[in-house]
């Protein structure tokens, strides 16, 4: 007959009597201690080192324990939470500074000049087409019609006078034909001098906004010379100077992302120009995106932040730049989870191939397709091949107990 395997549980046991009456055996008589502060002092003191010296014999214990029965050992696992590797269109973009412009500006001016008798607008105020906004004096021109009109009347009488002579075969023709030719040429002068006179008013070239007047009242205006400037404000235009490195990058049409700081202010809009030439001072080109400005609150020379997309890549897969690290090669690395035989969940080591990075993200470009099950939080204290217990998928906050027992790793 076989004989029956021996019982270990006896031995086992009798080793922790043994411990166990040996210490009791070897506690000092307990001490008395006042009442007082400094009593209650000395007691804390002495408490402390016995829970101290307590704890080193119980150590001693379980790794007693673990040599006589090391299948009583149980395997510490680090507490992570995991994510899905997924994979998305990643792109990547350039900040420029750029600025706003009026679409659209005119300058008025009086085409004969003279002293201005009347200002009727001022800086600030809006104007429609063909507004009267200005009126100069012309009175010299007043003057050269009464000079013509006399001139022109004394010509008819006497152009008058000599048809009537020719009329009765008296004269010369040639007298008859000068005197015609002095009147015409009276009347077409009073018919310029007249025109002259309507160039006394100044009106708006354009539907707008008065942005800057040049001339005050009373002051000489110059032919041809601004009186005041007008801005069209219902459109505007967004202009930056790109480097020329983002040339194959940029094209008209684009959707751009445009900031104005100081207004806490977002919109999208189309590029609508990109300049031709490449400025040799700064090695850039001009990129303009016109917008509608309702309300006015886009003022020219406003700084505006213009986010060009510099590089794009669908279907690519994209992980937190946080969760990639780098071992004393350089090498980038991350721990996705595997599984084990004897140990079950366990951390993997992945070494990956990164490109470009933006916003906290990065490109993956090997060492991942896709679907993995990243770790997530515990990601910095696992290592490679080492048991793990997964706390919840990824897919909402984890709450603060949780986040402090995986950065505890379940000790």
């Amino acid at each position: 007959m076989k004989k029956s395997p021996k019982n270990t549980g006896f031995p086992i046991l009798g080793v922790l009597l043994v411990v166990l009456f040996s210490l009791q055996a070897c506690q000092p008589p307990e001490k008395e201690y006042t009442n007082d502060l400094a009593g209650l002092r000395m007691k804390l003191s002495d408490k402390q080192k016995e829970l101290s010296k307590m704890k080193s014999e119980i150590a001693t214990i379980k790794d007693s324990i673990a040599i006589l029965d090391p299948s009583s050992v149980e395997v510490k696992r680090r507490l992570v939470t995991i994510d899905t590797v997924n994979t998305k269109t990643f792109k990547t973009f350039v900040e420029v500074q750029g600025s706003v412009q009026s679409d659209e500006t005119s300058n008025a001016s009086s085409e004969m000049g003279g002293r201005i008798t009347q200002l009727l607008v001022d800086e600030g105020d809006y104007v429609s087409l063909n507004q009267l906004i200005a009126v100069t004096d012309m009175e010299s021109v007043n003057k050269s019609i009464a000079e013509v009109e006399k001139a022109l009347e004394l010509a008819t009488d006497v152009f008058n006078r000599q048809a009537n002579l020719w009329k009765q075969n008296i004269g010369s023709e040639l007298q008859y034909l000068q005197a015609k030719n002095n009147k015409e040429q009276l009347e077409k002068k009073l018919e310029t001098v007249k025109f002259t006179i309507t160039k006394a008013n100044v009106y708006a070239p354009m539907a707008g906004v008065v942005d800057v007047v040049y001339a005050k009242q009373g002051e000489m205006a110059g032919p041809g010379a601004p009186i005041l400037k007008i801005m069209s404000t219902g459109m505007v235009k967004v202009v930056a100077d790109v480097s020329e490195s983002y040339l194959k990058s940029v094209k008209r049409g684009d959707r751009v992302k445009i900031e104005f700081p100081a207004l806490e202010l977002e919109r999208y809009a189309r590029i609508s120009t990109i300049g031709r030439s490449i400025n040799a001072g700064n090695r850039t080109f001009q990129v303009e995106v016109k917008m509608s400005n309702r309300g006015g609150a886009l003022k020219p020379n406003l700084l505006a932040l213009m986010y060009l997309n510099d590089f794009s890549a669908s279907k690519a897969v994209v992980l937190p730049t946080e969760l990639v690290q780098q071992d004393v090669s350089g090498k980038s690395f991350v721990f996705i989870t595997g599984n084990d035989k004897e140990n079950g969940d366990i951390a993997q080591k992945i070494f990956i191939e990164t490109d470009q990075a933006y916003e906290g993200e990065i490109l993956v470009t090997e060492g991942l397709e896709g679907g993995e099950m990243m770790i997530v939080q515990g990601s910095r204290d696992v290592n490679d091949k080492e048991p793990i217990q997964v706390l919840r998928i990824e897919d909402a906050p984890i709450s603060t107990e949780t986040e402090k027992a995986a950065s505890q790793g379940g000790k």
